[in-house]
């Protein structure tokens, strides 16, 4: 007999390959059949007029912090996610010596948009090293799989102390130890390397990042520690400098070691056809034997603007500064009083506030155009007539007037502002980097940028969105969808257990109603350590998720059984 049976659903084997009607058995946490009739279980779902896919494979998040407290990893938990790597951008919390934990919060609060305050209060730092870290997160029952990079900034720091702080190079021995730390890591089951060299990573105090201007020695020598030990991926968020050096030195990279290079690629509003460029020297890469990757998003990088998050159109106003010190539902009816509409609606931009902001923050207030309204049926790819600029004009009022009325709204009414992909106001471009065979996909950001983006529910999205519901262009086929997040995501990193529906292979999958699928409205939560905020977002339509043969949510509900570990990195084989 078997654990479990799940019977008469559309299978989506994340394969690629045409979707079919059939059975799946499940025993000991692993596939026994896939397709055709199964036989009698202890455990039946009926999952007629619904698919089954694999378990979602999100390889980009920032649960670094968080997984050392929370079981569940809200919001991950709610979308279909059954396996989830951090340490990426390059932060991270090991290694780590005592006296300098609290700079590498201030890093994640300054990079990431991660309270500081949860963070000091919900790390506990019952490690030094990054294989005691590993064990640390080994330790805790989850609902579903996580895996570890190890973070560029906090190795750094870790060998050089203050002058890794102040972005000092690094000497020879410097480097070496870097190394060694690495393959020591990587060898204790960490997935790859990740590091950031941009100017719009900053710590919380406004200084750039210890690895920002880390050289090319440095970085290669890192890497291949990657080759060395034979797993892991590197990984970069980059200005590109020099982008023919560093193109140059990623390709040799990836041949010398084998392994898996990648870097973050969005479209600038800067630079719109940038992207096209990039791609291309990526197939050139590609060409010359290179294992060179973009790694791109699904949708627009979006961020949320309401009165209790990081920044809205009027939080620049120094007649809007003051509310800031109230409980929500307090500013929430100040804001409502006439008295104090008109006040603010008067006030202009404060010179000494907008200093505070980078450029693209300025931006994010003061663009009419590229402000649309977050109503009750969600939409990430809004025509032009929904911006508030259009709103304004067509109803003859002031963009100042339509956007205080949003948000004001409700504690949880939201302008929606794309940051990234979205300067041809549609997802075309989008489409375009998701369907290159030099991409990989990622970017959910989950865990991360607590009071501005709730990007952690893009797996969902890109299901209900990109093969049911897009109407401002092409839409694609399920199969290539479901591909995209399970067993391309999951090899890239080695993770060939798991990602495909295939007899052997460990039985993380999602039951799905196509039909009902949906998002639920953006929510911002004070439920962090310490009372920390974070937006959050549900869905709707997951009629079960499945995490090592055991359904560890139904109907978006847990059923409390936590089947999750900790995954290494180089012992994960076909069963």
């Amino acid at each position: 007999m078997h654990d479990l049976v799940i019977s008469g659903g559309t299978i989506v084997d994340g394969l690629g390959t045409p979707a079919y009607r059939g059975d799946i058995a499940i025993s000991e946490g692993r596939l026994i059949s896939v397709g055709g009739t199964a036989g009698p279980a202890r455990e039946r779902i009926d999952a007629n007029g619904l698919i089954v896919t694999p378990g979602f494979v999100d390889i980009h998040t920032h649960y670094d912090g968080q997984a050392t407290w929370d079981a569940m990893l809200v919001p991950s938990c709610w979308h279909g996610v059954t396996t989830a790597l951090f340490g990426n951008c390059g932060v991270g919390f090991a290694p780590v010596r005592a006296e300098h934990r609290q700079r590498l919060i201030e890093l994640m609060e300054g990079v990431e948009e991660i309270p500081g305050l949860t963070l000091a209060a919900g790390l506990d730092w019952q490690w030094q090293t990054f294989p005691e870290y590993l064990d640390v997160l080994e330790r805790l029952p989850r609902a579903f799989d996580i895996g570890a990079q190890v973070p560029h900034h906090a190795l750094r720091v870790y060998v050089m102390g203050e002058r890794g702080l102040r972005r000092e190079p690094a000497t020879g021995e410097d480097i070496a130890r870097m190394r060694e730390l690495t393959e020591e890591a990587l060898r204790a089951g960490a997935f790859g390397f990740t590091t950031s060299r941009t100017n719009a990573h900053k710590t919380r105090a406004g200084e750039m990042v210890p690895a920002r201007n880390a050289e090319r020695d440095e970085l290669v020598e890192i890497g291949l520690a990657l080759g060395a030990v034979g797993h892991g991926a590197f990984g970069m968020l980059t200005d590109f400098d020099d982008v023919d050096d560093e193109f140059a030195w990623m390709t040799d990279l990836s041949i010398r070691t084998g392994r898996p290079v990648y870097f973050l690629l969005g479209q600038s509003t800067r630079d719109p056809a940038g992207w096209r460029k990039m791609l291309r020297r990526v197939q050139h890469s590609r060409e010359k034997g290179g294992h060179v990757h973009a790694m791109v998003g699904g949708r627009p990088v979006g961020v949320l603007l309401g009165i209790d998050t990081e920044l809205n159109p009027f939080s620049i106003r120094p007649s809007y500064e003051p509310l800031l010190q109230l409980p929500v539902g307090e500013r929430l009816k100040q804001l409502r009083c006439p008295d104090v509409r008109a006040k603010i609606l008067a006030d202009s931009p404060s010179p000494a506030l907008l200093a505070r902001f980078s450029a693209l923050r300025q931006v994010i207030t003061e663009r009419w155009d590229l402000l649309f309204v977050m109503g009750d049926e969600l939409d990430y790819e809004p025509g032009p007539e929904n911006s508030v600029a259009a709103i304004a004009a067509q109803q003859g009022r002031m963009p100042e007037d339509v956007a205080y009325d949003v948000i004001t709204a409700s504690e949880d009414s939201f302008l929606f502002f794309p940051i990234s992909g979205y300067a041809e106001g549609d997802h075309e471009v989008i489409r375009a980097m998701i369907e290159d065979e030099g991409t990989i996909l990622g970017l959910s950001d989950a865990g991360a940028h607590c009071g501005s983006i709730v990007d952690a529910s893009l797996p969902s999205y890109m299901i209900s969105h990109w093969a049911r519901d897009r109407i401002r262009g092409p839409r694609l086929p399920l199969e290539r969808v479901v591909q995209m997040q399970t067993s391309e995501t999951a090899h890239f990193y080695g993770l060939y257990d798991r990602g495909a529906l295939v007899p052997g292979r460990r039985a993380d999958i999602n039951v799905i109603d196509l039909d009902k699928l949906t998002l639920g409205l953006p929510e911002m939560k004070y439920d962090l350590p310490a009372g920390g905020r974070r937006l959050v977002q549900r869905s709707r339509g997951y009629r079960a998720t499945i995490v090592a043969g055991q359904i560890t949510f139904e109907h978006g509900e847990h059923t409390g059984r936590m089947p999750g570990k900790l995954v290494r990195a180089g012992n994960l084989s076909i069963i």
